[in-house]
């Protein structure tokens, strides 16, 4: 094969149509982290922070080339080793978790290492997917013919898998990261083939315990049960603020009101790069999108939108195009991880959802997010790159 044949098939099996959207993301993340930190007077170390940033999005993109040239039967079998990994990483913070971060956050999700913060949950929801991915092939491959007591079997199996990791995250009192785990395992449950009579009872289900719980909140008596049952006040306090953000405690609203006023303060077309009227508490974390909003305005935070509905959607065909069942579940867990970031992140910023810690992907700062999200944007490259292969190979 010569060099030019050799390049056109190198071409044909990357998928610039995903690579091309985390691309122009981390740069508008870059800037985005910029602003933020030059426009905060509590934050003088922007060199620094950038370039810890800077460090991480090569990190993530060395991860990206690394994973893409792992073979699905070598994914296979690492499948059960990552998520064994995960949990005793994710065991650990019980003990070893930052006490810094733990007061400033009240979860215990964070770990430090050298000066560097870390979340094991960002990695944990790569090995999570993987995990799903893995249980729900194996049973699919052995339960052809499917049946209700089949697939009421696979449900067992799934949460088998999930519960240790539920429980590990509440124990952490990280209710935001548990709500993407969930959401992942919503989308592959909703994938792996159960009879729409078990899923219509368990989607009304779900629905009903939603809104029973929001009812909750508004009594006095529904809040003393929620209490019972382990709701803790700064929950509370955040629904509180999603319902009425600009007409409760301003000591407790100030974040989610600044960032609706700044948002909104961009107007069409924005204010012009690197312009800070509306001062929004850790703006460079979970509300990032308020950059967006008041530097770029409506159009800029459109384009943001756009660049993810690309993505998304470009996933969604990978995972359509694959004739590799454990690629199509492990797409499906990876779609749902960063649909459900960017859906809860931008509507939590805009006042359309509570807030609950959960960062902005490729823009938001923070290492292990970047490299989570990357790590999952590299399995979705690899089903491309590589040769396709079934399960009946493994």
């Amino acid at each position: 094969m010569n060099k030019n044949k050799l390049m056109r098939n190198l071409d044909n099996r990357i998928d610039y149509g995903v690579i091309l959207p985390v691309f122009l993301l981390s740069i508008i993340g870059i800037l985005s982290l910029y602003v933020a930190l030059s426009n905060d007077p509590n934050r003088p170390e922007i060199g620094n922070m950038l370039m810890k940033q800077g460090l991480w999005y090569l990190v993530g993109g060395v991860s990206i080339v690394i994973v893409m040239n792992f073979s699905s039967k070598l994914l296979w079998r690492l499948t059960p080793v990552f998520y064994v990994i995960g949990l005793i990483m994710m065991g650990l913070l019980l003990k070893f978790y930052d006490p810094y971060l733990e007061a400033q956050t009240g979860s215990k999700n964070w770990i430090s290492i050298g000066g560097t913060t870390f979340q094991p949950s960002e990695l944990m929801k790569v090995a999570f997917i993987l995990m799903l991915a893995y249980v729900v092939t194996m049973h699919n491959v052995k339960n052809v013919n499917r049946t209700l007591k089949s697939d009421f079997w696979l449900i067992g199996k799934m949460l088998l898998v999930t519960m240790p990791v539920i429980i590990l995250i509440l124990l952490q009192d990280d209710f935001g990261t548990m709500l993407v785990f969930l959401a992942i395992f919503g989308g592959v449950f909703l994938m792996s083939g159960i009879s729409w009579k078990i899923i219509l009872p368990a989607f009304l289900a779900a629905l009903l315990i939603g809104a029973g719980t929001i009812y909750l909140v508004t009594t006095t008596t529904g809040r003393e049960f929620l209490y019972s049952v382990g709701f803790k006040p700064y929950q509370f306090d955040r629904i509180d603020l999603w319902m009425n953000p600009f007409h409760h405690d301003p000591d407790r609203s100030f974040q989610p009101a600044l960032a609706i006023t700044a948002i909104g303060s961009g107007g069409l077309l924005g204010k012009g790069f690197n312009v800070s009227d509306v001062y929004v508490p850790v703006r460079e974390s979970d509300m990032i999108f308020t950059v967006v909003g008041e530097n770029f305005g409506f159009i800029g935070g459109c384009f943001i939108i756009l660049l993810y509905f690309i993505l998304i959607y470009r996933m969604i065909r990978v995972c359509f195009e694959t004739n590799n069942e454990f690629y199509a579940y492990i797409a499906t867990g990876i779609i749902m991880m960063i649909l459900f970031h960017v859906f809860e992140n931008i509507g939590a910023n805009i006042g359309l959802l509570p807030l609950t810690g959960i960062p902005l992907p490729f823009i938001s700062q923070g290492g292990s997010s970047i490299l989570g999200n990357m790590l999952g944007v590299g399995l979705i490259m690899s089903m491309k790159y590589q040769k396709e292969a079934t399960i009946e190979d493994y």
